[in-house]
């Protein structure tokens, strides 16, 4: 058994250790969200559909098992991301902190501008988190049938001319 965390692209066969690790990381913002997120409602089927239509999603695993991961899409000029989870039992370990610079080795490689997110307004200990990072607050955003912000978009702009380095994706695993 090895202590080495490795992150690695998902492939199609991943959807359900996908869901399962939202799903389990998320649980903890039952009651907390409202509305309630969408993870809640996350399925290998959909994440299975999101990934064959473009939807890339990073693994972060450790003998096998999957302990994180991130989801990530395309647009014009930056690389957005979503449902960066941590399963309960690995946090505290740099996992998330680990994804998202995983993530912006990829906007990098990819030869783009920004990374963004979109983080609710109550979870403030994960706006400090991407504010840590780097991220800032571009702007608030009402859920549909809200009068009232319930988000916050945030975006770190890239330097320019970056190298990805050792955080390459597709080219194999990245040990942690």
């Amino acid at each position: 058994m090895s202590n080495t965390v490795v992150l690695r692209t998902a492939v199609a066969g991943d959807a359900a250790p996908l869901a399962a690790t939202i799903a389990a990381a998320f649980e903890q913002y039952r009651g907390r969200l409202i509305p309630e997120s969408g993870a809640f409602r996350e399925t290998a089927e959909a994440i299975s559909r999101e990934l064959a239509d473009g939807t890339d999603a990073i693994i972060a695993e450790q003998n096998g098992e999957t302990l994180g991961c991130v989801m990530i899409k395309a647009g014009q000029d930056d690389l957005y991301f979503g449902r960066l989870a941590v399963v309960p039992s690995a946090r505290g370990r740099g996992i998330a902190r680990r994804l998202v610079e995983a993530v912006e080795a990829e906007a990098a490689r990819r030869e783009l501008t920004a990374v963004r997110l979109s983080v609710r307004l109550v979870l403030t200990e994960n706006q400090r988190l991407f504010t840590a990072l780097g991220y800032v607050e571009t702007s608030r955003e009402a859920h549909p049938g809200f009068d009232h912000p319930t988000s916050i978009n945030m975006r770190k702009s890239l330097p320019p001319n970056r190298v990805p380095g050792s955080h390459r994706l597709n080219h194999g695993a990245q040990q942690l």
